[in-house]
């Protein structure tokens, strides 16, 4: 193994945010060199990724989106480490996450964040549409299961469909993502604009066309 130095250890800590003994063994495996070191660390960061339960996402970024200065986004993503939060492919993701939040309008991050009452007064809602669509009352339980897991898929960030690919949900390309960079990544919180909201005005499908433009993205 190369001698490494404390001033080189220090500087790729200070560069990846890795602890002291990671960096140390990165840059006596690869002879001092530090992009393979750089390297070695991502990687070993993937190989401790199996089991991502009980532990914290602390660090990340927060990320914004605007378009047509008509629709704004703030959210807070986040990662274990600083040096994963200056990873460009979990920057990318943020980003995409913006996106998403703007063309796609989702009210909470994940279904556990919908409160009691506004998940009854769904049910209700649906109820008196089975009961004026004539639908027997013994099934309206069976068909309310259904019809609640589409309010989810409505509402909840993580439960709807991903505008660049319809096949999986957000919560799922967030699963992939993560297994990648090797780290556990939730997204915490989001606030989305949209300039005249809840001012009676012309509606404009301004979603729709944030989604366009992300597809073509």
């Amino acid at each position: 193994m190369a001698e490494v130095s404390a001033t080189m250890v220090k500087e790729l800590r200070e560069k990846t945010g890795a602890g002291l003994m990671d960096c140390k063994k990165a840059l006596a495996e690869t002879a001092g060199d530090f992009a393979k070191a750089e390297e070695w660390l991502r990687k070993k960061g993937i190989a401790k990724a199996g089991s991502k339960e009980g532990r914290v996402a602390a660090e990340g970024l927060i990320g914004s989106y605007i378009h047509g200065g008509r629709i704004g986004v703030l959210v807070e993503v986040n990662c274990e480490t600083d040096f994963v939060a200056r990873n460009p492919d979990f920057q990318e993701l943020v980003k995409e996450v913006a996106m998403h939040i703007a063309a796609a309008n989702p009210q909470y991050v994940r279904r556990e964040e919908v409160a009691t009452d506004t998940l009854e007064k769904e049910k209700q809602s649906q109820r008196e549409l089975l009961k004026q669509q004539g639908k027997p009352e013994a099934m309206w339980d069976k068909i309310l299961v259904g019809k609640v897991e589409k309010y989810y898929e409505q509402v909840c960030l993580v439960d709807q469909l991903w505008v660049k690919d319809d096949k999986k949900k957000v919560g799922e390309m967030i699963t992939e993502r993560a297994a990648k960079i090797g780290e556990k990544i939730a997204v915490r919180r989001f606030v989305r604009f949209e300039v005249g909201l809840g001012i009676e005005k012309k509606k404009d499908d301004l979603a729709a066309e944030v989604a366009k433009t992300l597809g073509q993205a």
